[in-house]
């Protein structure tokens, strides 16, 4: 962190109030928190006079409570980059990232659309595949997917419904301007770190709650307990299926059953008869028609996927495709959260819907495309390779820091296996403040909000954001070191 006294050629911000009083914003980024002259933003005046009422020494103290409050109720993560251990107490920043009720407005409806033109995108590939046919390069983006089961093509889960719970991935550009990063289809976690977040900071800044209104996101498990009821029969049995107490989010496993009343089972839990699933009882076997599932595709089922697999339900695809059973989400949804499917979504957004996308996306270059890749070879210092499989930040080069030696191996990787990758020009993510040890740092951030579909479609106001852990860094994953902040709709 910087400490010396802010020039007008920095174009550095510095806000001398309490805890921001040596606050420095990082010259590229957009502030959450303040603007360039070193105002707080208008919906952030009430929250910064209130956190300037407290010292460091205060939020040193604030910060024991919430890791004791985490402890006591074994929220964890995975951490696989770290040598010491993988289980961690999920570190949570205690300055709130505050957005308005009015930018988010925005949000919320540009989250609506792009799901809503996933859910039929989905249904399409695994029907007529019209639009494989109308637009020619998507065909072999989609049959190339990892993610694409061609086991599906025919079947259509309830009204449509591929996606009932979606993570899209959204950053706040330097610009201000909030952008799609990514979208996540298949199992999506970190919502109850959302809900945990909120409940702590409750517990430890209650004044600011009875005097700012700021949107709940409480009704979470409701929200999603109503939405896979209304698509299954009348008085249905749900469970949320676990792939168990080694997995990496089985806190939140065991959090959702509780909220949405249902049980938590693991796949012994589970059987198969008649292209029925039930659930082992005391009193005997009980139908199961809704499966909130948070094992993989590959692993769901032994005798249609990974035959080696310990955590599956053998014969839950043929009650799936009996219509026997809802799994949530769908089985397939893979291929549309592909990152080789990213570059095409404004154009699918507009082939099913007629309408233009309400949020941006970040520049994106399909290596799949030969003009595209001639561009990212020549580009490469300038760009950020991603491989197109892979999640948690893993697999990214950077091309302005690698070495030659590092570029080299991107360029023959390129040439090998185009299709396995996308290039995207270095997006300046948004930075907020942060407790650093004794200071209060900008740290980069994104956004998580959840989309939950049904009948209808609800969106979680804010959700979960992800700070980068150093200055310098544009990685946000929990799984490689990042953290958290409570996310605030304020009106």
């Amino acid at each position: 962190m910087r400490t010396q006294t802010t020039s007008c050629e920095d174009n550095l911000v510095e806000f001398k109030t309490g805890i921001f009083k040596s606050y420095h914003a990082l010259p590229e980024s957009y502030d959450e928190y303040f603007d360039r002259k070193g105002e707080p933003h208008e919906e952030l005046k009430g929250i910064v006079e209130y956190f300037t009422k407290f010292s460091l020494e205060d939020f040193l103290s604030f910060h024991d409570k919430s890791e004791n409050f985490f402890f006591r109720r074994s929220i964890s993560f995975n951490v696989y980059s770290d040598e010491k251990g993988v289980e961690k107490i999920i570190p949570v920043d205690l300055l709130p990232r505050v957005i308005a009720a009015t930018e988010w407005k925005a949000v919320e409806e540009g989250l609506r659309q792009r799901v809503q033109a996933l859910n039929l995108f989905l249904t399409d590939i695994y029907g007529r595949q019209q639009i494989l046919k109308d637009i020619p390069i998507l065909k072999k983006v989609v049959l190339g997917s990892k993610g694409f089961c061609t086991e599906l093509i025919g079947i259509t889960p309830p009204h449509g419904i591929y996606v009932h719970v979606a993570g899209v991935d959204v950053i706040r550009d330097s610009a201000n301007c909030f952008k799609v990063l990514e979208d996540n289809l298949r199992v999506p976690s970190g919502v109850s770190y959302v809900l945990e977040s909120r409940n702590m900071m409750k517990n430890i800044f209650p004044e600011i709650f009875a005097k700012i209104k700021i949107k709940s996101v409480n009704v979470y498990p409701f929200q999603l307990r109503h939405a896979l009821h209304s698509i299954a029969p009348d008085n249905p049995m749900m469970v949320l299926l676990t792939p168990g107490p080694y997995n990496s989010a089985y806190f939140e496993h065991v959090f959702l059953a509780r909220r949405m009343d249902c049980p938590l089972v693991q796949n012994s839990d589970l059987v198969v008869e008649s292209n029925k699933v039930y659930l082992k009882t005391t009193k005997g076997l009980k139908q199961v028609h809704i499966i909130y599932r948070r094992t993989n595709d590959d692993y769901i089922d032994p005798t249609v996927f990974n035959p080696n697999s310990l955590l599956g339900v053998p014969g839950l695809v043929k009650a799936y495709l009996a219509g026997n059973v809802v799994l949530a989400n769908a089985l397939g949804n893979g291929v549309a959260d592909d990152k080789a499917i990213y570059p095409f979504l404004p154009d699918i957004i507009r082939y099913y819907l007629a309408e233009e996308p309400i949020l941006a996306q970040v520049v994106t270059y399909s290596a799949l495309n030969p003009k595209d890749l001639q561009y990212i070879l020549a580009n490469l210092t300038s760009l950020v390779i991603k491989p197109v499989d892979e999640s948690g930040g893993k697999g990214i080069t950077f091309g302005a820091k690698a070495t030659q030696k590092q570029l080299e191996e991107v360029k023959s990787q390129l040439k090998a296996n185009p299709r396995n990758y996308i290039a995207q020009p270095l997006e300046e993510l948004s930075a907020c403040p942060t407790i650093t040890g004794r200071d209060v740092c900008p740290r980069r951030v994104d956004l998580r909000p959840f989309v939950v579909t049904g009948k209808t479609t609800w969106v979680l106001p804010g959700g979960l954001t992800r700070t980068a852990v150093d200055r310098d860094s544009y990685i946000v994953n929990s799984s490689q070191g990042g953290g958290t902040k409570d996310t605030w709709i304020v009106e």
